[in-house]
């Protein structure tokens, strides 16, 4: 009851939303650095496309449940570099994504220090454009662990760092983050801090980190809110991501981002680098990602197979009209 109540209080508190234009943002191309595809629909494919989306990152992250085994790290890393790239190939968008150990399995011990010894047979594999997504999520000493672990595989390997700050405690846990990182000798240019507020931002720059920010519906960050962000800070190494999950959020959140920083405003130029082009600067130093992959998207091709399989099922022709009501 009383999460429902804060939802509904929220809400009131917002008031009726703008509705999405895309016509405000029709040409724009956009990069959502940070969405877990695994746990969306071919439909959220389709109208990430039709928005205008590119390309993504799809970070490895917690499934809601916690892992038992190590075989299921095994087969979801191998789905982040094979099928999901695959299925997301299918849509005309271009899939990177970034291997990790989450921070809240870094509290299981027994099976972190399992995960830390396949990591390296993934980070290696192409189409990975970095470490991710890691970092704090109760703080435990734990986490803090494996944290540095993964700083220094990171480092080693020539990727950048996506970090996952946590929920509780940010402004501590973004700075414990940051420090650690800087620890380790990570040049802070090569390390992307994510899910930021207004209570972190201005540090994470000012110490030549990536700012990331997650508009994800009623936590982490509005848009409305990210728009002066924006207009106070201005558009250097700061980008938005969706965080698109199993939750309550929104593939879709880049693009409207972008519609919305248009009505209100804002400069081609600044959206064009929040929601597209940071990204690509920051995760390009990897080596594993070039904006000509993307912009030069051949037909898309639904009767492709990947390890035998298409994302036609049972005898399934191509959807050709997205518009009709019936669905045959």
């Amino acid at each position: 009851m009383c999460c429902s109540s804060s939802i509904e209080r929220d809400k009131a508190l917002m008031g009726e939303p703008e509705a999405f234009d895309i016509s405000a943002v029709k040409g724009m191309k956009f990069f959502d650095p940070h969405v877990h595809m695994t746990s969306r629909t071919t439909d959220d494919y389709q109208a990430m496309a039709d928005a205008g989306v590119v390309a993504l990152i799809e970070p490895a992250f917690w499934l809601g449940q916690p892992r038992t085994g190590l075989d299921s790290f095994r087969d979801y890393y191998s789905s982040l570099i094979g099928w999901e790239r695959f299925r997301s190939s299918q849509f005309g968008i271009k899939h990177y994504c970034t291997i990790g150990l989450n921070s809240r399995e870094a509290n299981n011990e027994s099976l972190a220090e399992q995960v830390m010894e396949i990591l390296p047979l993934f980070i290696y594999k192409e189409g990975v454009v970095g470490i991710g997504e890691i970092g704090f999520d109760d703080q435990t000493a734990a986490e803090e662990k494996y944290y540095r672990l993964q700083l220094q595989l990171a480092k080693e390997a020539g990727l950048p760092v996506q970090v996952h700050t946590p929920h509780r405690d940010k402004k501590k846990g973004t700075q414990r983050s940051m420090d650690i990182a800087l620890e380790h000798g990570l040049d802070p240019y090569r390390v992307i801090i994510d899910h930021n507020n207004e209570e972190t931002v201005k540090e994470v720059l000012d110490r030549g980190f990536w700012a990331a920010f997650t508009i994800y519906p009623f936590t982490k960050m509005g848009n409305e809110r990210m728009v002066e962000v924006v207009k106070q800070y201005g558009a250097e190494r700061i980008m938005v991501n969706s965080a698109a999950d199993w939750g309550i959020s929104d593939p879709l959140a880049v693009p409207k981002t972008a519609a919305l920083m248009k009505m209100r405003g804002l400069s081609n130029e600044d959206i064009e680098l929040v929601t597209y082009r940071n990204a690509i600067t920051a995760f390009a130093q990897s080596g594993q990602l070039d904006e000509a992959d993307f912009n030069a998207q051949k037909n898309v091709d639904l009767t492709e197979k990947f390890e035998g399989n298409t994302i036609l099922r049972g005898g399934q022709q191509p959807r050709t009209d997205k518009s009709s009501i019936i669905i045959s």
